[in-house]
């Protein structure tokens, strides 16, 4: 089956925001792990992350311009329903995550330094009750990312190795020669 594909633009916004989540969430597990490394991996988390934030609001307003190539006309409504359930998942996630981050740290009243002199304004008051709430909420939401990523990943193998659909082909960088 010869599948749609993807505008250029699409694929290139999904596979550079795979890459950053991905080494997002890893700095995110350094920063924890490492106190040593805790304040050069914070330099990268916090502009990373708004980066994602504003890739993400990028990429719904592209997905409306250029929506997506129609899901395969014999795959299952359960496939579908999930497919289109766990897309909405991580399009939420992906900005919940970071603005929980810099909710949080406003309520920590903690700098949100992008480069230099450049900073995001606290968008709530000083609160450490608030903090405290924030930092855990944000460590549930990067975590369920996580997970909703791998889960992705996995669908996304098996549509590419098991179904053989052109699902995967669809927002693959390069086409595959055919066998």
């Amino acid at each position: 089956m010869t599948a749609q594909r993807f505008p250029a633009f699409s694929r290139l916004l999904h596979w550079l925001m795979a890459a950053m989540i991905l080494a997002m969430l890893f700095i995110g597990i350094g920063m924890v792990a490492s106190l040593a490394d805790y304040h050069w991996l914070l330099s990268i988390h916090r502009p990373l992350g708004v980066a994602i934030l504003v890739l993400v609001a990028v990429r719904l307003v592209n997905r409306q311009i250029n929506p997506p190539p129609p899901l395969p006309a014999d795959m299952p409504a359960h496939l579908r329903i999930a497919a289109h359930a766990s897309h909405g998942l991580l399009y939420a996630l992906m900005f919940a995550v970071p603005l929980v981050g810099w909710a949080m740290l406003s309520a920590a009243r903690y700098p949100i330094v992008l480069y230099g002199a450049w900073q995001l304004p606290p968008i709530l008051p000083q609160n450490d009750m608030l903090y405290a709430w924030l930092r855990s909420t944000h460590t549930v939401l990067a975590l369920a990312l996580f997970a909703v990523f791998l889960a992705h990943l996995a669908a996304a193998l098996t549509h590419a190795f098991v179904f053989r659909d052109g699902v995967f082909q669809s927002m693959a960088s390069v086409r595959r020669a055919k066998a």
